[in-house]
């Protein structure tokens, strides 16, 4: 297992870990925060917290269970700390697909992307989990902390909310 043999002192697992995860825990923490700049920064301290705390991971959890929860606070308290942008920047590369539809599904993230950050950040964040993510209300509840039936009625809230978002600015996708 690679989070014993960083215990052991073999930095290059932990570079493994990264290697792994960095991928899905920027993506959350972007649909969190919204900026590719804040994202980028809540995943470097979320990996820097779970390096210098790795001694207190409990090996009968999953690990990304674990840095999963210290990415969501990191991007928590990016948001809470900072204005949210407004404007998004599309950073994924299109080659290789047809111009026309990669704008166009371009678009429609961008579109999402903005109604999400409409969202109260607690209505955000269970659709980005469930949604974006993946996870199911159960692993929602116990990375957050709280009640799956809280999680269960979040999602109705967001999903409700998020459709009249997008009634409004003229497009339910």
């Amino acid at each position: 297992m690679l989070v014993q043999a960083c215990l052991r002192g073999d930095r290059s697992a932990f570079g493994q870990l990264v290697d792994r995860y960095e991928g899905p825990l920027f993506n959350a923490a972007y649909r969190i925060t919204g900026s590719v700049d804040d994202a980028i920064d809540a995943t470097q301290a979320a990996f820097v917290i779970a390096f210098e705390k790795l001694h207190t991971f409990d090996p009968c959890t999953r690990f990304f269970s674990w840095i999963f929860r210290i990415t969501l606070n990191q991007a928590f308290n990016v948001v809470s700390h900072r204005r949210p942008m407004t404007g998004f920047a599309d950073d994924t590369p299109s080659a290789g697909r047809d111009p026309e539809a990669a704008l166009s599904e371009t678009e429609a993230a961008l579109f999402l992307q903005q109604a999400l950050m409409e969202l109260d950040l607690q209505y955000r964040t269970v659709v980005v989990l469930k949604h974006i993510e993946g996870f199911s209300c159960r692993e929602i509840g116990t990375l957050l902390d709280i009640p799956e039936n809280t999680v269960t009625s979040r999602l109705f809230t967001a999903r409700r909310r998020l459709r009249g978002i997008l009634a409004e600015k003229g497009s339910v996708r």
